[in-house]
């Protein structure tokens, strides 16, 4: 039985607005690191265990209670000047609002959480006491030796927990603990001056708070199940929004009393011009206000980006400790709104793209002076909206990507052949890092060397109907552009058609329409091509792209440009433009189909996946090798 028996929307309420404010205090604390001197930052992460201290108080956590109520007099030392933010107090004041949250986590299944380990606890009072500097210098010597293997240390550390095999992690909940023997019983405790360091995977259990890859409480019991799934199926909305929402509905409502008056009048035999002109001014006023209405209640489902990127800077913090690197990640456009169902799927792979930018991409401070570059490395994650396109932007300032090792540790690993290597340019090179069980890491650690994480980002892109890019230069850096719908609810599409099939297309994709003149069709490398304006594009049929027979000679053509690639998509036809409310095929899905619509006359048409039908069709570059002029003469 859950002992938070009638307790349980005070629970949730205070589990989400809890939830936040340890995401904001975690960002502060990355913030207080850079500027220690700050008594505005040091004041509001006060102000946040004070909130969160009283509201466990409410719930009768006593535990959790304790250990706000010890962070909170730490942080009121040092906004009075009485101790000094130092990394050691940080470490500590980390391993405390990673132990937070996997209170939290055990909020979440219904009972009370346990004590904290006692070693935080005899820390947290160390710190408070002012104690933990008179050993740092031994401590971070050991913490030193610890993370390069070669150097002595001089204190033997207890190894960390083993990582089991995959991208998959144990079930991130708050920090791990047991990275160090715990004395025993009685025994004094050292004062170590800070934590010795963690395996990175240890660093995102404590930072994430749920097991990456996986939907929330994918592994947890079953009350911690469904208080996650009620807390994943609520949105935040801003009651303005909601405002608009129901003037709207209202002014449908009389739309529709308008619209029902005009059909009574029309049945008595009222037909004359001014009963038509009112009926045709009724029907366009719905159609606007329904139109509206629909991008009202779309912009409810749209969240701020900042809410995913929040707990990014934690993140990035702890594995650059980890690895004794001096990183930096700078966020801009956190208020850039994206679809809730993305912002859950786009967790994972940003965090993938950010642990591969402070392992791989960001040298260690020698290396960067050796080669001119201050000490400090710069990631950052932007977003921004381009069109109806979210552009989520990952860069660092490190060594850069070469291609040419590239593809020869795609060779060594037998994912591609000598002659493919060849025929591959820059672009295709570093697309590489995408195969499945490609990695360039000597051996497998804690962090990398799986092959599997860049392989995880591409499919979970894949699947939000994106795409990534990959952007890199010797000695300057790399960028991974990552480019969204906006919504996935509503699509803009081109209705082509075969014959009398319907198809639809995203609009995004298409840049003209333009006839076909076979005069002007010419055929390079076994190609059906046409020249515009001087660039010369292949030419592919719809129908082949789909396997169907080629009946007659395609009429007009799509010029469409998908991800770097330009090329016209031929079709008999069009039938105009919709804007598609994507119905998905969760139980079937033919190959190239991203969903289904149904038009206005209540036909079901295919919205293709045009990424997915180039890449089935086959050969260099995604483009298949199509005729377009069949050999034998066929129906005009």
């Amino acid at each position: 039985m859950s002992d938070f028996a009638g307790m349980e929307d005070l629970l949730q309420d205070f589990l989400i607005e809890a939830g936040d404010l340890l995401s904001g205090v975690d960002n502060k604390l990355v913030d207080l690191e850079r500027a220690p001197d700050d008594r505005g930052l040091l004041n509001e992460i006060f102000r946040g265990f004070h909130t969160i201290k009283g509201g466990a108080g409410f719930l009768n956590a006593t535990e959790l209670v304790t250990l706000c109520h010890l962070t909170e007099n730490l942080f009121d030392n040092l906004r009075n000047g009485q101790l000094d933010v130092t990394p050691e107090v940080m470490d500590v004041i980390l391993e405390a609002t990673g132990t937070v949250r996997e209170m939290f986590s055990t909020l979440e299944r219904g009972t009370q959480p346990s004590a904290a380990d006692p070693t935080l606890i005899a820390r947290l009072k160390q710190a408070i006491a002012g104690e933990l500097v008179v050993v740092a210098a031994a401590e971070a010597v050991a913490a030193a030796a610890a993370r390069r293997p070669g150097l002595v240390a001089a204190a033997p550390l207890a190894a960390p927990a083993a990582i089991p095999p995959g991208p998959d992690w144990e079930l991130l909940h708050g920090a791990v603990t047991g990275a160090v023997a715990k004395p025993a019983p009685g025994a004094p405790v050292p004062a170590p001056a800070r934590a010795p360091a963690r395996a990175p995977e240890e660093v995102i259990k404590a930072a994430v708070g749920r097991r990456v890859g996986d939907k929330p409480g994918a592994n947890a019991p079953t009350g911690r199940r469904e208080t996650e799934r009620q807390r994943d199926n609520s949105i935040r909305v801003d009651t303005t929004r909601l405002d608009q929402v129901l003037n709207l509905s209202g002014e449908i409502g009389l739309t529709k009393n308008r619209l029902n008056a005009l059909r009574s009048e029309i049945l008595s035999g009222r037909n004359d011009t001014e009963t038509l002109h009112s009926l045709d001014l009724a029907v366009s006023q719905l159609d606007l206000l329904v139109s509206d209405l629909q991008n009202a209640v779309m912009k409810t489902r749209m969240q701020p980006i900042g809410r995913l990127f929040q707990k990014y800077p934690r993140i990035a913090r702890d594995l650059a400790r980890n690895l004794g690197k001096d990183v930096e990640l700078v966020l801009a456009g956190e208020e850039t709104e994206i679809d809730k169902t993305m912002i859950e799927d786009l967790g994972d792979p940003i965090i993938h793209l950010i642990r591969n930018a402070v392992d791989h991409g960001v040298e260690d401070a020698a290396e960067r002076v050796a080669a001119g570059k201050p000490e400090k490395s710069m990631v950052r994650l932007e977003a921004r909206q381009e069109g109806d396109h979210i552009i989520i932007v990952v860069a660092d300032d490190g060594r850069g990507m070469n291609p040419e090792r590239l593809r020869a540790k795609a060779i060594e690993k037998g994912l591609i052949t000598d002659e493919e290597s060849n025929a591959m340019d820059e672009r295709q090179s570093f697309n590489l890092v995408f195969l499945p069980g490609f990695s360039l890491a000597a051996q497998v650690s804690d962090v990398s060397g799986r092959g599997v994480g860049m392989d995880v980002v591409r499919t979970n892109i894949q699947k939000l109907n994106g795409s990534i890019e990959i952007q890199s230069q010797m000695g300057k850096g790399t960028t991974f552009v990552i480019s969204l719908p906006l919504t996935l609810a509503i699509l803009p599409v081109l209705l082509v058609r075969i014959g009398d099939q319907p198809f639809a297309v995203p609009l995004s994709m298409v840049r003209e329409i333009l006839p076909i003149d076979i005069r002007e069709v010419q055929e390079v490398g076994g190609r059906a091509t046409m020249v515009v304006r001087g660039e010369v594009l292949p030419i592919l049929p719809l129908v082949g792209l789909l396997g169907w027979p080629l009946e007659r000679v395609p009429q007009y053509g799509v010029l469409m440009q998908v991800a770097e690639l330009s090329f016209i998509l031929a079709v008999d036809t069009f039938a105009g433009r919709e804007d598609a409310v994507i119905k998905s095929l969760d139980d079937f899905r033919p190959k190239g189909v991203a969903g289904v619509t149904t038009l206005s006359n209540g036909q079901i048409v295919l919205i293709l996946d045009m990424k997915e039908l180039l890449g089935s069709a086959g050969d260099h570059r995604g483009m298949p090798r199509l005729a377009l002029i069949p050999k034998e003469p066929v129906a005009a």
